[in-house]
């Protein structure tokens, strides 16, 4: 095990008092938060900090997020260049939105989907990032009035299932994010589309500063604990940034607001999570100060 890995214990899952069990979760980052003129530059920069893995986005290659192709040579530098570095590519980011009102964007989505999930071997990983979208027409993550809509939730059951299929075909797994602003914007929602679509190739990448409903935050501890009794086997990734407010509010750094990261990363042990925790919404001068609360909160597990 890596040095920089973090192996921690908690001494009991919700499904079986008493148990132990131990975990292994390293600490991540999406690669984007680094600036960096190269993807070489960034990636020294990740190393720089003492982390072990990152998100991968492609604009920090050259490409789009989501590009209509990825050149092989590219896919092959991207993974060599990490590997130099002895940086896993714990996930790449397939975001696009699922529930676009025009159907046309919704298929486009899907189409560089495929892409991305066939070149995933390529990259070294096996985990895409996706998120459940909204009607709103320019930004998949501002709410919109008509998210709450059956056919809203129709219209983004049928792209995930695609996607799922997809997944499937091409030996890849899929986190979406249940995140307020979304279609699926809390833990139930995101266990009935689990539920809907029953694919092992669809799981879930659970961000606790972005799942707090206007007047929810007071009851921080009764929502975290219903989101992990829900979710916790189907989680498999994690996100660790912060917020101040509820509602539409995960814009801080991990440490820098209210969220409770002790009992945040209880909950991750006791649901046996292994994976990465992927620090984001912060500024590339916050990183070591935030792998560091990481490190110190997680040695305390």
């Amino acid at each position: 095990m890596s040095s920089r890995s973090l192996q921690t214990s908690k001494s009991a899952t919700p499904h079986e008092p008493g148990a132990k069990r131990t975990a292994l979760i390293q600490i991540g980052i999406l690669l984007k938060t680094f600036v960096g003129p190269t993807l070489e530059t960034r990636l020294d920069a990740v190393k720089a900090c003492g982390l072990d893995c990152v998100q991968l986005n492609l604009e920090c290659a050259g490409l789009t997020p989501t590009p209509e192709e990825i050149p092989s040579a590219l896919a092959d530098r991207i993974r060599r260049e990490a590997a130099a570095r002895g940086i896993t590519l714990a996930s790449v980011q397939g975001t696009f939105n699922m529930c676009h009102p025009d159907a046309e964007q919704r298929r486009a989505g899907l189409r560089r989907l495929g892409v991305l999930a066939e070149t995933c071997a390529q990259f070294g990983t096996t985990r895409i990032a996706l998120c459940t979208g909204t009607r709103d027409r320019e930004n998949m993550w501002r709410h919109h009035p008509d998210n709450h809509l059956p056919d809203a939730w129709r219209d983004m059951t049928a792209c995930m299932r695609e996607a799922a299929n997809i997944a499937q075909q091409t030996g890849v797994v899929l986190g979406f994010e249940p995140e307020v602003n979304n279609v699926v914007d809390s833990a139930r929602k995101a266990r009935r589309l689990l539920d809907e679509i029953c694919s092992p190739h669809l799981k879930v990448t659970i961000d606790p500063a972005n799942i707090f409903h206007k007047g929810e935050l007071p009851r921080m501890r009764e929502v975290l604990d219903e989101a992990f009794a829900l979710l916790g086997p189907d989680i498999v990734m994690a996100h660790a940034k912060d917020l101040d407010h509820d509602g539409d509010a995960g814009h801080l750094a991990a440490g820098q607001g209210k969220l409770d990261y002790d009992h945040y990363l209880s909950l991750l042990h006791a649901s046996q999570f292994e994976g990465p925790l992927l620090l984001h919404g912060l500024s590339e001068e916050q990183a070591t100060g935030c792998v560091a609360f990481l490190r110190g909160k997680l040695s305390r597990q």
